[in-house]
């Protein structure tokens, strides 16, 4: 399906250079927030919280919810960001008239947040071992939920920055949909916690099976099927890629 894997090598490596060349906005910022989350709510409060039901300390019941918290919000926002300022300053133009299939370029832009998302979450994982030892239960399993859950936003930061029409909008999607899903999936909390007609409609938040996935996969404990949840995270990653892709095809606000 590729046919030209240099141009897809180039448009990556442009999408990569893109964030490490300002890392202090794109790598530092997650990783400093979550060590006073770490510390605020895994070593002040979780000290304070009764967790034996689950066989884990509340600070290490957090740290896959943390990891997959971080991983979202970077790889949405570097897509959203990246594809946007070139539609706004019209250089996107340039990606549209390479030798590049829409598939490719989907692909390249693709790289940049996945990169980015890995990186922040290995980041966010590395730090929590200064607060608590966490040896990783499935890192097979744990690969697969991280690129999947990377390519599933940075898929969709591509569909917000095609959509949105000024800087304002970008962040719409973000602040009234993604970051209460994920807060409501369970990153602080056991579903087991909320009162019975919360948990029945967190049955239906994706989120939720994306961090139960994430968290299964390093500590072993989980609310939900991890079958289930690897399932719901492959179908959304492919489903968001193709659709991109779709858009792409069709110049959706790409072609003026």
């Amino acid at each position: 399906m590729i046919n030209n894997p240099i141009g897809v090598l180039a448009l990556s490596k442009r999408e990569i250079v893109r964030f490490l060349s300002v890392a202090s906005q794109t790598i530092f910022p997650p990783l400093i927030a979550s060590v006073l989350f770490m510390y605020i709510f895994g070593v002040a409060i979780g000290a304070r919280i009764d967790f034996s039901s689950t066989g884990l300390s509340y600070l290490g019941f957090i740290v896959p919810g943390l990891m997959t918290m971080h991983l979202i919000s970077t790889c949405y926002e570097n897509t959203t960001s990246s594809l946007f300022i070139a539609r706004w300053h019209n250089h996107i133009q340039e990606v549209l008239l390479s030798p590049l299939s829409y598939f490719e370029m989907v692909l390249g832009l693709l790289a940049g947040g996945v990169a980015r998302g890995i990186i922040v979450c290995v980041g966010v994982y590395i730090v929590a071992l200064f607060f608590t030892p966490l040896p990783i239960m499935h890192p097979f399993l744990l690969a697969f939920f991280i690129l999947t859950i990377a390519v599933i936003f940075s898929c969709g930061g591509m569909m917000g920055a095609l959509w949105a029409e000024d800087f304002g909008m970008l962040s719409l999607w973000s602040i009234y949909i993604i970051i209460p899903l994920v807060m409501m999936g369970g990153v602080f909390h056991p579903m087991t916690m909320l009162p019975d007609i919360v948990r029945h409609i967190s049955k239906f938040n994706p989120m939720h099976y994306l961090v139960d996935g994430m968290r299964y996969s390093v500590t072993g404990v989980s609310d939900s099927s991890i079958l289930v949840c690897a399932l719901i995270s492959l179908t959304l990653a492919l489903g968001t890629f193709f659709a991109t892709v779709y858009m792409f095809r069709i110049g959706y606000k790409l072609r003026t």
